[in-house]
């Protein structure tokens, strides 16, 4: 397997293959509370001088009213992914008046679910549709999940370099190679991915308000008034505390084909859930939620990582993928920075980058579901006591030492970042490697060692820290100009946005949202959208 994976990487060292290095492609999505200087959830509806949550391609809501996304578009360049999201910050606080973005994934002081409102999108069906499948998910799993925040990461490799991959395996270069080596990427990347709530986890502590709004049976260390922790977590966020959902472990969804993945989401968006039967659809002429379904829609599936294609204008995310393939990857087991203004640093992507194209080229076996479970606890174990220098993970069933298999997959690193900087020019992939590797040598230089190492040298509450740092980054972000759009390029996507939801609105003001909703899940049945 190792000679295989040397061969490749030295095919791709050759000087004729720069450009498809360089073609990487990236976006950004990042989410963000809003919230009061007195440090709980913003009331306010979302800023109508941003535009509509609905219909803006950049500036839009998550679950909760309160939960904002800013979405870079798709670029090149790491540089200009970071201006972009600069950008799109700065321009937010400009509307925000006294309030601030929360800097950490985990929420800040949340009272009763009361205050957790679920985010409108206006009266349109495809408005009502997404504020009623939030309604859902309270009633599936309680608000209080839904209001943590993450970092998305987009990651799609040149043509020129599927193709060169194509070519090395003596396969035709067509979408289905471009499908299975996304997925022969995904399995290698879930064999891996614990590296990442390792390297980046940043919600080793929570407001222990938030324990009112999940059920957990985690052991937790206090300090402060009202923070509590695990000494060596990394990401509670990704625990079953936080952004995972216990009830889709049965789901068996795997990774092997494009098939495989879609016959399992369509399985799960069209089998009756016993639980969230008794929930009831619609129940004294008022919805609940979408359907009772086991997933009300695909985007319901959480996992660290999907593929996806843009879809067209009707199609659901399997649609989409069996007409065209799967376009690029999603990273979804990224923790807000909170050490960045902006959730994400230069040197986490550059390290992204390493790691996704660790995953292309290295063999990658089918996976079967018992793998894929090992897989899940390894993820699982780093996520609650990665920091733990004694902690071991399943490796082919035998326990190894997490600093082992760093080791191992850092050696790796450092040769693709050598074949990556020669094609960019630089050391700034091998610096990143070697800035890394001292978290292999000392696990409390990880964002999540960093981040509880603060609160407990100044003993000071989580949220007093996310209130600091909420200030900073305000004062900083609006002190600066615009990098890469400008004034008038976010005036007129404000305006495109506000004008695209009311012609939507009156469009759908003669027609029954009941017989939307049947026509939609009729279709999101089929294999195309025009069955």
């Amino acid at each position: 397997m190792q000679s295989q994976f040397a061969e490749l990487l030295a095919t791709l060292a050759k000087p004729e293959h720069v450009q498809a290095l360089r073609g990487i492609q990236r976006g950004v999505e990042r989410e963000t509370l809003r919230i009061t200087e007195q440090g709980k959830l913003a009331t306010s509806p979302h800023p109508k001088a941003l535009g509509s949550a609905l219909k803006h391609p950049l500036i839009t809501t998550d679950y909760a009213e309160t939960l904002m996304e800013f979405i870079t578009p798709v670029a090149s360049d790491i540089a200009v992914t970071l201006e972009q999201l600069s950008d799109i910050h700065k321009v937010t606080y400009q509307e925000l008046g006294d309030e601030l973005l929360w800097p950490l994934s985990m929420p800040c002081f949340v009272g009763s679910a009361e205050d957790i409102v679920i985010a409108q999108y206006g009266s349109s069906h495809t408005g009502k549709m997404k504020t009623l499948y939030r309604k859902g998910l309270t009633y599936r799993y309680g608000g209080g999940m839904q209001i943590i925040a993450g970092v998305h990461f987009n990651f799609s490799l040149s043509d020129e370099l599927l193709a060169l991959l194509a070519q090395h395996e003596n396969e035709p270069f067509n979408q289905d190679f471009v499908s299975a080596k996304y997925f022969h990427l995904i399995r290698n990347y879930k064999r891996v991915c614990w590296m990442i709530p390792y390297l980046f986890g940043a919600s080793p502590a929570i407001c222990k308000s938030f324990l009112q709004h999940t059920e957990d049976n985690i052991e937790f260390s206090s300090m402060g008034k009202g923070t509590v922790y695990r000494p060596y977590g990394t990401s509670l966020r990704m625990s079953d505390l936080g952004y995972t959902n216990k009830e889709q472990a049965d789901l068996r969804i795997t990774y092997n084909t494009l098939e495989e993945y879609v016959s399992g989401l369509r399985r799960a968006i069209t089998k009756e859930s016993t639980r969230f039967s008794k929930i009831g659809v619609k129940v004294d002429g008022e919805y609940r939620q979408l359907n009772n379904n086991i997933l009300q829609i695909e985007n319901e599936f959480y996992s660290a990582i999907r593929p996806k294609r843009v879809a067209r204008s009707g199609e659901t995310p399997t649609q989409a993928l069996e007409r065209g393939g799967v376009e690029y990857i999603e990273v979804r087991a990224l923790d807000v920075n909170p050490f960045s203004p902006v959730g994400i640093t230069e040197e986490q992507i550059r390290f992204l980058d390493l790691l996704l194209m660790y995953c292309a080229i290295s063999p990658s076996k089918p996976m079967s579901w018992d793998e894929q479970v090992i897989a899940d606890k390894n993820f699982n174990r780093v996520v609650m006591d990665g920091r733990n220098p004694r902690l071991t993970l399943n490796d082919n069933n035998y326990e190894r030492p997490i600093s082992d298999w760093l080791e191992d997959v850092f050696a790796d690193l450092q040769q693709i970042a050598k074949v990556m900087d020669a094609a960019h020019g630089g050391n700034t992939y091998s610096d990143t490697v070697t800035q890394q590797y001292r978290c292999v040598l000392n696990p409390e230089l990880t964002l999540s060692g960093q981040f509880l190492s603060y609160l407990l040298d100044n003993q000071m509450d989580n949220s007093e820290f996310g209130m600091q740092l909420a200030r900073k980054y305000k004062q900083q972000l609006s002190d600066q100009p615009l990098m890469y759009f400008s004034e008038s390029e976010f005036e007129r996507l404000r305006d495109a946005s506000l004008t695209a939801q009311t012609e939507l609105e009156q469009q759908d003001a003669n027609t029954s949202f009941d017989e939307f909703l049947e026509e939609y899940f009729r279709r999101a049945a089929c294999q195309s959208p025009d069955c």
